[in-house]
């Protein structure tokens, strides 16, 4: 999860362009113009002998590519984690539960020392864990009461994760990737990403090493984060592996079940990083990725970036589409049981993309959206806007209900089981909302 920066403001393109970069499925991509370097080109055309072109442009004319042959041994499968962000590894986004068909009432709220952006994460045995802008991890009852807090040395814009044994795993921007007794908060291991001389503080100098990327627990219970790098980590604390990129990973890393990690970095780059820590490809944007990216089971990967574009990408690495909306998209898209995709962005406007990178709706809120949205088991969708709101959509992109807090949503919301709604708020408070 990264931090929220205001954006550099730039000319817009118009909503809805759809680009394909698959041959046969072409529509709406300009001709080729004379270049001299990747700058002149439209998109992420790069040039090539005096000419804008696709980079890695396949020859098979399909609209979605199929997946790559490997003979790689498939990864041991051990019992799933409790929780971590956006749900599984693959980071869908999606809910077995049921959202409520009436506007929720706040049940209670927790006050914390600063915002929180962090989503929540629950437990098995019914504790909400939430970061703090105060620096604090905290472990909350079902009635809202404290059970535990662990101090860390700077802000947490970190999501925590629960291992399948109730282990918190969780980074903070003291540079730290921490893990904790979930039973009392004791702390069980640390590990510092990087070498960065200033930890503390804002600027790139003291965020380049900052733990605000995951963690994303792996189907073999492998822990993977982001910081000056991408790392994986035994459930132990021991470095299993540190891939370098060339700026700063404040995205959470999704993972396929053959444990390939996809995830951005602010050197506008998405990495697929195979199971040994090696790459196995790279796809340029033209801004910074820090939109956690999302996997459909054919192997297609959805992110968003700050060129103001909803990417598809092929298992391969290749450009599928890019829809285009009118600002940055931090958020990470969540997938639908019918594979739409949704995401929101910058420019107040929440999106509904076919899976061929056709618009199928929007909905307006009324400020920017960095919160990532769930969808439920019938297929309503949940999610924060910064003008202090949680909407509840349905499937055809209307208006369910909305409930007015206290501060900007940012923070992802979860679902529990008998439909309460966790989520965190600017006004530095954990709500527990629910039907009435």
């Amino acid at each position: 999860m990264g931090r929220r920066i205001d954006p550099q403001r730039r000319p817009r393109c118009p909503l809805g362009i759809v680009i394909i970069g698959v041959a046969g499925c072409a529509a709406h991509v300009p001709p080729p113009a004379g270049c001299a370097s990747d700058n002149d080109c439209k998109l992420v055309r790069i040039c090539e002998a005096g000419q804008c072109v696709w980079p890695k442009a396949p020859t098979a004319v399909s609209c979605v590519a199929a997946p790559a042959a490997t003979s790689a041994a498939p990864i041991p499968v051990g019992p799933p984690a409790q929780a971590m962000f956006r749900f599984e590894p693959q980071h869908r986004g999606r809910s077995p539960y049921r959202l409520p068909a009436q506007p929720p009432v706040v049940r209670w709220t927790f006050e914390t020392s600063g915002p929180i952006t962090s989503s929540p994460a629950l437990s098995s045995d019914g504790l909400v864990l939430v970061g703090s802008h105060d620096g604090r991890l905290r472990a909350i009852d079902a009635q809202g009461k404290l059970r535990w807090s662990f101090v860390t040395g700077d802000t947490i814009f970190s999501s925590p994760a629960l291992s399948a044994f109730g282990a918190v795993v969780f980074g903070a921007d003291d540079d730290f990737l921490y893990e904790l007794d979930g039973r009392n908060g004791k702390s069980l291991w640390k590990m510092r990403a990087g070498s960065c001389a200033q930890t503390l503080g804002v600027g790139p100098d003291a965020s380049r090493c900052d733990v605000d990327g995951g963690p994303t627990i792996g189907l073999d219970g492998t822990i993977y984060f982001g910081g000056d790098a991408v790392y994986a980590v035994n459930h132990n604390g021991e470095l299993r592996w540190r891939f370098a990129t060339g700026g700063h990973v404040s995205s959470a890393p999704a993972v396929t079940p053959d444990g390939t990690v996809v995830v951005g970095s602010l050197d506008n780059n998405l990495y697929a990083i195979n199971k040994d820590g090696t790459k196995r490809w790279d796809f340029r944007a033209r801004g910074d990725v820090e939109s956690s990216p999302a996997i459909e089971e054919d192997g297609t990967i959805y992110f968003g970036s700050d060129d103001n574009k909803l990417y598809a990408i092929s298992p391969l690495g290749q450009i599928v589409w890019a829809f285009t909306t009118g600002d940055d998209i931090r958020a990470a898209p969540a997938i639908g049981r019918d594979g739409t995709v949704y995401v929101g962005s910058f420019d107040g406007l929440f999106y509904a993309v076919h899976r061929d990178g056709t618009p199928a709706w929007t909905f307006r809120t009324g400020d920017r959206i960095y919160s990532s949205a769930l969808v439920d088991v019938a297929g309503a969708i949940l999610f924060g806007s910064e003008d202090d709101r949680l909407y509840c959509l349905e499937p055809d992109g209307k208006l369910r209900w909305s409930v007015e807090l206290g501060g900007d949503v940012d923070s992802s919301p979860i679902l529990a089981a008998d439909g309460t709604i966790y989520v965190g708020s600017d006004d530095k408070k954990l709500y527990a909302l629910h039907a009435p």
